[in-house]
């Protein structure tokens, strides 16, 4: 069955990796936020159950119908109605209740989005394409047009129109994919989950790791990074204390420990920490506090600080500026995705210690000696600056 993932604009290449270290499935594209991939219903995602699980996604589709973009003009919609037309519904509906999604329709709500200039809008495309589905389907259609959510058990689908193709797509799931069943509680600036997701898979994470959020927020960093690879030491510091309230309410039963600390001068001791995951305060909805405040380079101190020498950090940032004084402490910037986030453009990048092969392999050699136990050393941090 052929499959379309939604994804925010900069991960495309993350998903296409995930997509295909499911084992199960082959590309067929990668375009503006999305990759169409196929996978049979025995095997997808490793699970044998016919679900499709993909943390990096925004949304998972399957391919309902694909033909070429129609024109600009109003009168050029009675081809996307004629595309609705075309959609074998029952074969829709048998592949999504195989694959795990709700059986029959229940009602029709449709998304549309397209590029370049058109005389109609967004809505115009919605009503042309869903009215004729819910027609075929004989259930109600639900019109975004007046920004009212549609009733329960509504069928979500997408139409694109990217100036090459027209894509309708019909989700897979009840909702879309980046709604996390965990996050029942959130606070300013907390990150939204495929992009979490997405830094977790770059870190490389290894089981007995021991994985540092210094500015956890909701958790969504740590948690992402549990589902990645189970197994790790997951430590989330926050100064906002409804921050920790909200991690700890999400984490659940997960094993992640969330405390009280400071970002620019972190409870941990040197060289202790294998990899940090961080979406540090931009100064947008959320200001850095305590020894960050006003002097956000202190980040990179306490970020080469705990790094082990063959640690590893993924950080997500605003701007470039600043990646000066994490490379004048010995942080590497190894690799830079730019995203396109809500409005933002940050930077999604990862960071590393240049390689010292020889001391590298003396620390192993001594840790081996000790019997391999590293332990997770806590320090008191230096009196707070005048």
């Amino acid at each position: 069955m052929r499959m379309v993932a939604r994804c925010v604009r900069g991960l495309e290449p993350a998903l296409g990796t995930e997509i295909l270290r499911t084992g199960s499935a082959t590309i067929d594209w990668i375009g503006h936020r999305e990759v169409g991939f196929r996978t049979s219903t025995d095997t997808p995602s490793g699970n044998g159950d016919g679900r499709v699980r993909l943390r990096t996604a925004d949304d998972v589709l399957l391919l309902a119908r694909r033909q070429d973009d129609v024109g600009p003009h109003k009168s050029d919609l009675a081809a996307l109605a004629e595309m609705a037309r075309a959609v074998d519904l029952e074969e829709l509906a048998r592949e999504r209740r195989a694959r795990g999604g709700p059986a029959g329709f229940g009602g029709i709500e449709i998304s549309a989005s397209f590029l370049g200039r058109r005389t109609y809008n967004r809505y115009d495309i919605e009503d042309a394409v869903g009215r004729v589905l819910a027609e075929r389907a004989g259930v109600p259609y639900h019109a975004r047009r007046h920004g009212e959510p549609a009733p329960p058990g509504h069928s979500g689908w997408r139409l694109t129109l990217d100036g090459a193709h027209a894509t309708l797509l019909l989700r897979l799931g009840r909702r879309p994919a980046h709604r996390r069943a965990y996050k029942d509680a959130t606070v300013a600036g907390t990150l939204h989950p495929p992009v979490a997701a997405a830094m977790a898979q770059a870190a490389e994470l290894r089981p007995g790791q021991r994985v540092l959020d210094p500015c956890c927020g909701a958790g969504t960093l740590l948690i992402e990074a549990h589902h990645t690879v189970p197994g790790t030491t997951l430590l989330g510091f926050d100064l906002d204390p409804a921050a920790r309230r909200a991690a700890r309410l999400n984490a659940g039963p997960l094993p992640v420990t969330v405390e009280r600390g400071d970002a620019g001068a972190l409870p941990v001791a040197d060289r202790s920490i294998d990899r940090v995951l961080c979406n540090p305060p931009w100064g947008e909805q959320v200001d850095a506090g305590g020894r960050l405040a006003g002097h956000p380079e202190r980040r990179w101190r306490e970020l080469a600080r705990v790094l082990t020498d063959e640690g590893r950090a993924i950080v997500l940032l605003p701007e470039a500026r600043g990646l000066g004084h994490a490379l004048s402490l010995g942080l590497a910037p190894v690799h830079v995705q730019q995203l396109s986030l809500f409005g933002s453009r940050p930077l999604l990048v990862r960071l590393e210690r240049p390689r010292d092969r020889g001391r590298a392999r003396a620390r192993r050699q001594a840790q081996a000696n000790n019997g391999g136990a590293r332990p997770l050393a806590v320090r008191t941090p230096p009196a707070q600056e005048s």
